[in-house]
């Protein structure tokens, strides 16, 4: 017996029902979307609107803050490069002063080295001399450094003027111990001012004995002697010609100044000629040896007290056999 097929309906009640209510539940979905979204839309439109001029302002302020940091950053790199550069100018001054400190360094070593071998060579030739010469010996040659040395008495006559005291003493000094070293002994030694004044007042107008007691006392004396001065070497020169001289006597007179402020040369000149006799040989009997203190010159310029100063020396000491020494510096 035969089976007959049953027909499939697809289309039936059940599956319209699945159908209607897929459709009414997407219609209701685009029902509630549709409702809400404008109001969605505004709030957002408004949160951003907001967000967007907060941000430009927080842009403006940035901005400022970028151009003050810009420009603080600017003064920084210019102050950077001046110090840099400051640097390095101290860098190449300080490169140079330990040049300088280096040379003068070796120049003082080597001179204090030659010095010692010098101290100790003339220490060994003055005993050797003594030794196969006898102490009765006398040299010809009575000159050191071309200063004649073969006086018996010395004089100092000394410029204790304010240029002289406030910048040249310390080497005024050194001077007047030098030239007391060239002459181991001597019968007298007298100390006088470029006004004729005495150092020692109890032994105006008499020969100071030569011991090394005195010695010091005179250098010792000389460091706070400041008696008044008119920076003219005149009056003591003449003073201690006319005291002193004596056809017996070979005198030296050692001549310490910076300059001449007021006189005549030639006058000077004639005056000392009439004083300071020649003896039999033609010679004279007072030597005048100067020394040239550069205090005015390191002032500038080339003052006409100074240069005066070195011609009435100069013409002084050449006419009464004596030497004129200009010192380049008044460092001791």
């Amino acid at each position: 017996m035969s089976r007959r097929r049953r027909s499939i309906d697809i289309f039936n009640l059940s599956f319209l029902d699945v159908v209607s209510c897929g459709f009414g539940a997407i219609i209701l979905l685009l029902v509630i979307v549709k409702v809400s979204e404008p109001h969605v839309i505004e709030k957002l439109a408004v949160d951003l609107t907001g967000l967007v001029h907060r941000l430009e302002k927080e842009l403006h302020v940035i901005r400022g803050e970028t151009t003050v940091l810009n420009r603080e950053l600017t003064d920084k790199q210019e102050q950077l490069s001046a110090s840099r550069q400051k640097l390095a100018r101290l860098k190449g001054e300080m490169s140079s002063l330990r040049g300088q400190y280096s040379t003068t360094k070796n120049d003082y070593d080597a001179q204090s080295i030659i010095e010692s071998r010098l101290a100790t060579a003339k220490q060994s030739l003055s005993e050797e001399m003594r030794r196969l010469l006898g102490s009765g010996y006398q040299r010809r040659d009575t000159s050191i450094g071309g200063i004649p040395v073969d006086s018996e008495y010395i004089i100092f006559i000394i410029d204790t003027s304010g240029s002289m005291n406030q910048n040249a003493w310390p080497l005024v000094l050194r001077k007047v111990t030098e030239v007391l070293d060239i002459y181991p002994q001597v019968k007298g030694i007298q100390v006088m001012n470029d006004m004729g004044d005495y150092m020692f007042s109890q032994y105006r107008g008499r020969w100071i004995k030569d011991t090394p007691a005195r010695r010091k006392a005179i250098v010792k004396r000389l460091a706070g002697w400041t008696p008044f001065s008119n920076s003219s070497p005149v009056e003591g020169i003449e003073a201690a010609i006319r005291r002193f001289y004596a056809s017996d006597k070979r005198i030296s007179l050692y001549v310490f100044g910076d300059d001449f402020a007021r006189g005549s040369i030639q006058a000077v000149i004639e005056t000392v000629d009439k004083l300071n006799r020649s003896d039999k040989s033609g010679k004279r009997r007072v030597r005048i040896h100067a020394v040239g203190f550069p205090v005015i010159f390191a002032q500038g310029g080339i003052p006409i007290n100074t240069v005066r100063f070195a011609a009435l020396m100069r013409k002084l000491a050449e006419n009464n056999n004596g030497s004129f020494v200009g010192l380049n510096s008044v460092r001791p």
